[in-house]
């Protein structure tokens, strides 16, 4: 069988075994797994995967079992199976990211960890493309001419390949603590390579944002939206968080 082809920049996956480095090896879901570039890694930094896709025919690892899942659907697992569960490139695809995070606190255990990333929509570049354009680079508009252009150069399926739901930092944070998660950190795939070209406007920002109190700041995630990782952040935002 061939090697599992990577559906996501190695830079992301790079940073979710870092944030796992220091985790119990103990039973983890990968969701969505693609081919299974992740959870080969996974395998080999000690975790015991279990792996689920829309799609599992794509699944390319023989030692892991693959299970049908939808996470737009209830997940086909007890809750309380895992104490790990990794969701690189989901939300973006699916109808209902609320369902998914609602899920995946059933499946957790208490005090078990969560990573899911989006695509980073809040960084400024995007913003000016949003502004400029309407919309942004990694949501463009999926109209009948652009779809079949993407199925003649994708041997994929629509649900694998389309970005159908623009969700950002303040959206995944409010799920997050709904459903029972405590938010660790924020991390980003890279730096972008041409962010100092935006540091004067991101101070900006910053300055602009200091002239409302701390207390709207806080209840408005302000300081976080101007972070590092949001604002000048790379392509992915990858937050990393806890059942409680």
């Amino acid at each position: 069988m061939n090697a599992p082809a990577a559906l996501a920049h190695e830079a992301i996956y790079d940073t979710v075994q870092t944030i796992l480095a220091d985790r119990p090896r103990t039973r983890l879901l990968d969701i969505p797994a693609g081919e299974g570039a992740l959870a080969a890694r996974l395998v080999a930094d000690g975790f015991g995967v279990t792996a689920a896709d829309l799609y599992p025919e794509m699944f390319r690892l023989d030692d892991v079992e693959i299970h049908s899942a939808n996470l737009d659907d209830p997940l086909p697992f007890d809750d309380s199976s895992f104490e790990t569960i990794v969701c690189i490139e989901g939300l973006e695809h699916i109808e209902n990211p609320a369902n998914a995070i609602r899920e995946f606190s059933r499946v957790l255990v208490a005090g078990g960890t969560l990573v899911v990333s989006v695509p980073n929509i809040m960084n400024i570049e995007e913003r000016f493309k949003w502004l400029l354009g309407g919309y942004t680079s990694h949501f463009k508009p999926l109209s009948q001419a652009a779809r079949r252009r993407i199925a003649i150069e994708s041997d994929y399926p629509d649900e694998v390949v389309l970005h159908v739901n623009p969700i950002g930092y303040t959206e995944v944070r409010f799920l997050l603590e709904k459903n029972g998660f405590e938010l660790l950190a924020v991390h980003r795939d890279k730096p972008k390579a041409n962010a100092w070209a935006f540091r004067p406007i991101a101070v900006a920002i910053r300055l602009t944002s200091q002239l409302s109190s701390k207390q709207k700041r806080d209840e408005r995630w302000a300081d976080e939206l101007n972070s590092d990782e949001v604002l000048l952040g790379g392509n992915t935002l990858i937050f990393e968080a806890r059942k409680v």
